[in-house]
């Protein structure tokens, strides 16, 4: 046949088009998503048939549809699976033939995954890799040879070893959850792939087909593995993420199974959800998918326990454990069915039974499913009583398990009923830039935290965390306090208070003694105090470090808000933790511990040992005391009390005999195991010498954590940065030697010529979606003269550099920074002088400055009026 004009393939793109356009709108007024899916498939069938009319395949070949389009759904965006069979290997006449037919797929538009296969080619083929064999399990008869295609069907079904085919698609499963991190509750998550996603529906009908229960929900229901509530349940999740991805690739405008933060506005005003007045609609969303993706876990882990029951039986006895638990295949089995429904207690009771028989690999099938279906027993009254009560602490107290029993009752909604506190958070977003899970399981990650700290495998990750848990009497009431120091997210206000009262009432609910109840209310409200002290504050002077123990009160609650504020960052996301957090946190708790054991030294006698500890120090490199003296007869008192001796010493050996110029100095060292630079840079001080240090870190992708600015009695600037390098790179030493050679031949100019700013990148994506709007608190210092300005943003490059432009232009002096980087978000301290600052004229302009510094990447309708001296945003 003659093949198409280009006025043909015109008129065939049209006609697909417009018939693609009809089902989609047809959709939009019924929103039945299996009747879209099967409309594309018909149009795509429809097409392909058109085609080989006019593209005939050789003699004797099929074309049959594999993969969704083969099981009868095709999506907005996917791609056309097609397999031609050949019952010979092709020749050069076979493969133009084949061609012609692929490239008129593509003409019109229909996007082909193909491939050309023997018979012998398929079966080789498909036991070598187990997604072909899947693939090709679901092949659909399109068109040519019907007798061909009848043996290719009966070939995979004979090759098919229901056993293998179990074994090798539970391991691709396995494997797929692994590269999604092993949960439903990523913040963009693939509705296809991930954890709770359509893939994981998709795997349970291939395995029961496989098993020979059927092809469809409706025939598994048939059998005994699934009850009609579990069949109506499934099928409506189902046909919910049916949907969801049918909407993703109609936003998209092509394939896109990630719910991604760009998307998640639109989905959620196409599914009519509306802002809160404590929550986007977005958020609202998300929570609704995390609730699907988790009956689908459920579902999919039942459906898999029960098929690997039928598939592999064992004619194993039963091992009674007591009058209702008893061990069947290594599992943990109800010795009657209706045990829970008996006694709800047991409902508890079961995740104890498992935790104090390590022995078990799980619960069995019927268990799980008598449990789900007896959830419903979990109400006030059960709340109420004592037995429950009791059982529900001995879960926290157990020497093993705590985490997998935590995360069981999640997943299968024993904890979101037993504390309704809970079931509020459950799929709660957070769209703080920096927390890279939703609450819930974020509250679980920082109890699995905890109970790392108890494990002698991590202790040397852990050191002195390790060391303080093992020393911590009643260490389970941390767990406690990690499931309520974030559970009151959501609401608006403060989540620390708010958390303060719930933890009172259950520890009140619970019985627990007044001194228990008041440990947990300070953790639960102290949660943030101990990372915002290191991080934000200058350890170096006293006062900060007397209050800070003041509102600790004893070296328990020391101990213990230690390593809740670790275990707390630690879990917020694999970027927010770094550490050089690590050891300021350490230098707060051991600071700290002394002033709780009674050491209260005033200023003049911190300044002495400070100086003969550093005096010490420099005496054991070799260095005369008459040269250490002339050098610290530049350096006043502030400079002494803002560094420790250790800094001092290093200071003084590298500048001692040049400290009166001409030429600026750079040094650089690595500190602790590679955890972070730190940078001395010595030159003349000029008004614009911290732009232009920030200028070339930013554009070495370097980010700075710390910045002590000072200046000698001769006008040179003595600056220490602490630095980390980018994500990935952990070449400190090379990296400390290039600092030293190129930030050096950058200050030592003739005359300082204006650095080029950095490459400007927008913010991230996400905060791009979320932003978070900035804040800005500039107030007078506890120091005479001193102004500290507090700021929150969305981190990008080039921030230090546009502020520290900001300070240039007003003649405002960087005395010390604290930069504190949370993901995408900053939330940094300048310690400022300035005389523009005392008058409030100036200072207001200064202030609107600093605004506008920070409000370049934020989109224009989404700007906020600037208001002076605006309260930070809260942090978690």
């Amino acid at each position: 046949m003659t093949p198409l004009s280009l006025d043909g393939l015109a008129a065939l793109r049209g006609r697909l088009l417009e018939r693609r356009t009809q089902a989609i709108e047809a959709y939009r007024a019924h929103l039945r998503p299996d009747t879209l899916l099967t409309a594309l498939r018909r149009i795509a069938d429809d097409q392909v048939h058109e085609l080989l009319r006019i593209h005939p395949l050789p003699k004797g070949a099929c074309v049959a549809a594999v993969g969704g389009y083969g099981r009868g759904e095709l999506y907005p965006g996917s791609d056309l699976d097609v397999l031609v069979l050949l019952d010979r290997g092709p020749d050069a006449a076979d493969r133009a033939h084949i061609e012609d037919f692929v490239a008129a797929l593509w003409d019109v538009g229909l996007e082909p995954g193909h491939s050309v296969r023997t018979l012998a080619q398929c079966r080789h083929e498909a036991a070598a890799d187990i997604t072909v064999q899947t693939a090709l399990l679901e092949a659909r008869w399109l068109a040519g040879s019907r007798k061909l295609f009848q043996r290719f069907r009966d070939q995979m079904q004979a090759d098919l070893d229901p056993r293998e085919f179990y074994l090798a698609k539970r391991t691709e499963m396995q494997q797929r959850h692994v590269r999604h991190q092993d949960t439903p509750y990523a913040l963009e998550p693939n509705c296809k792939e991930a954890p709770g996603g359509l893939r994981d529906l998709q795997v349970l009908l291939w395995l029961a087909r496989a098993a020979g229960l059927g092809a469809t929900w409706k025939d598994v229901a048939r059998t005994d593995l699934l009850t009609s509530v579990e069949f109506r349940t499934l099928r409506r999740a189902e046909r919910a993420f049916k949907r969801l991805r049918i909407e993703l690739h109609l936003l998209a405008g092509r394939r896109e199974d990630r719910v991604l933060f760009d998307l998640q506005p639109r989905l959620a005003r196409i599914y009519g959800f509306v802002d809160q007045p404590h929550r986007r609609a977005s958020e609202l969303l998300m929570q609704r998918y995390y609730w699907a993706a988790r009956v689908v876990c459920q579902v999919n882990r039942l459906l898999m326990q029960s098929l690997e029951e039928r598939l592999f039986p064992l004619p194993q006895a039963d091992t009674d454990i007591d009058d209702d638990f008893c061990i069947r295949r290594d599992y943990l089995a109800l010795r009657r069915d209706d045990a829970f429904e008996r006694n709800p207690a047991l409902l508890l009771r079961v995740f104890l039974v498992m935790q104090q028989h390590p022995e078990l690999q799980g619960m069995a099938a019927g268990t799980l499913r008598a449990m789900w279906h007896a959830r419903r027993h979990i109400d006030q009254q059960f709340r109420d009583n004592p037995v429950n009560q009791s059982q529900f602490l001995q879960i926290l107290q157990q020497p093993r398990g705590i985490v997998h029993a935590l995360r069981d009752m999640t997943m299968w909604n024993i904890l979101p009923r037993y504390l309704p506190v809970f079931r509020r958070i459950v799929g709660q977003m957070q769209h703080d830039l920096f927390h890279a899970y939703t609450v819930d399981q974020h509250i679980l990650m920082v109890i699995r935290n905890l109970r790392r700290f108890t494990m002698p495998e991590h202790a040397q990750e852990y050191p002195l965390a390790s060391q303080l848990i093992a020393d911590l009497d009643e260490h389970w009431l941390l767990y406690i306090a990690a499931l309520f120091h974030d559970i009151a997210k959501g609401r608006g206000g403060d989540h620390s208070q708010l958390g303060e009262a719930e933890v009172h009432r259950f520890a009140g609910r619970h019985h627990l003694p007044r001194e228990q109840t008041g440990f947990l209310e300070f953790l639960v409200r102290e949660h943030l105090t101990m990372s915002q002290v290191a991080q934000k504050r200058d350890l170096s002077d006293p006062r900060v470090i007397h209050e800070f123990a003041a509102r600790v009160g004893s070296q328990r609650n020391l101990a213990a808000l230690y390593l809740l504020t670790v275990a707390d960052i630690r879990g917020t996301s694999p970027r927010v933790w770094n550490a050089w957090k690590g050891k300021l946190l350490e230098d707060l708790y051991h600071l700290t511990l002394a002033a709780l054991g009674g050491a209260r030294p005033d200023t003049g006698t911190i300044l002495a040992l400070r100086k003969d500890a550093a005096a010490a120090e420099i005496r054991r490199m070799g260095l005369r005391d008459e040269s250490r003296d002339a050098f610290w007869s530049q350096l006043d008192v502030a400079y002494f009390l803002r560094h420790d001796a250790n800094e001092i010493a290093w200071h003084t050996r590298h500048l001692y005999h040049c400290f009166q110029g001409p030429n600026p100095v750079v040094r650089a060292r690595v500190l602790g195991q590679s955890e972070a630079l730190q940078i001395l840079a010595y030159a003349p001080d000029r008004n614009d010498l911290f732009m232009d240090i920030c200028t070339y870190f930013d554009r070495h992708g370097q980010s700075i954590q710390d910045a002590r600015i000072h200046t000698t009695r001769q006008g040179w600037a003595l600056d220490s940065f602490i630095v980390l390098l980018p994500e990935g790179d952990r070449d400190y030493r090379a990296h400390a030697t290039l600092i030293e050679h190129e930030l050096l031949a950058a200050l030592s100019a003739p005359r300082p010529t204006p650095q080029p700013q950095p490459a400007q990148r927008r913010g991230s994506r996400r905060s791009r979606i979320f932003p978070i709007m900035p804040s800005i608190t500039l107030q007078a210092d506890e120091q005479g003269g001193n102004w500290r300005l507090s700021v929150t943003t969305a981190d990008r490059v080039g921030l230090l550099h546009d502020l520290a432009r900001v300070f240039t232009r007003h003649g405002v002096n960087l005395k010390m920074a604290k930069i504190m980087t949370l993901g995408d978000r900053v939330e940094d301290i300048f310690i400022l002088q300035g005389s523009i600052l005392d008058q409030p004229r100036g200072q207001l302009q200064f202030e609107r400055h600093v605004f506008d510094a920070l409000t370049t990447e934020i989109p224009p309708g989404a700007r906020p009026l600037f208001q002076p001296a605006s309260p930070p945003l809260p942090t978690s």
